[in-house]
């Protein structure tokens, strides 16, 4: 059996799958359109003004920021189990000391906003 018929045979079995579940929530899905179930709300609050609104770009800087030091975060638990059987640990634990303070160096760059738009950004001041 070739391996390109398994994995179409899995493919296919999956969007089978997927499309059953899709029928099967329509058909079994309680049916009761109301007019106060059909009106737009946010986070169960009725929405003000227009529905159209701004988003500061702040908080995407800080959300990118967040996944930036816990995406960098995430290597360090297995770099620190390589340290511990290492015949390099004083390199090893050098590389990872910078690494930390590289880390703690952007962490206070982005809590001062200032500093960051004239380090990064010096046309925009």
């Amino acid at each position: 059996m070739s391996p390109y018929l398994t994995v179409a045979g899995a493919v296919l079995a999956g969007g089978f799958l997927f499309l059953a579940a899709m029928v099967a929530g329509r058909l079994f899905a309680p049916q009761a359109p109301t007019t106060a179930k059909l009106k737009t709300y946010e986070c169960g609050v009725d929405p003000v003004g227009q529905w159209c609104s701004h988003t500061n770009v702040r908080y995407f800087l800080f959300a990118f920021l967040y996944l930036f030091f816990a995406f960098a975060s995430f290597f360090l638990f297995p770099f620190a189990s390589f340290i511990l059987f290492s015949d390099l640990f004083i390199s090893s634990l050098a590389h990872i000391v910078i690494f930390i303070c590289l880390l703690l160096l952007g962490l206070s760059l982005s809590s001062r906003p200032l500093l960051l738009r004239l380090l990064f950004f010096p046309w925009l001041c």
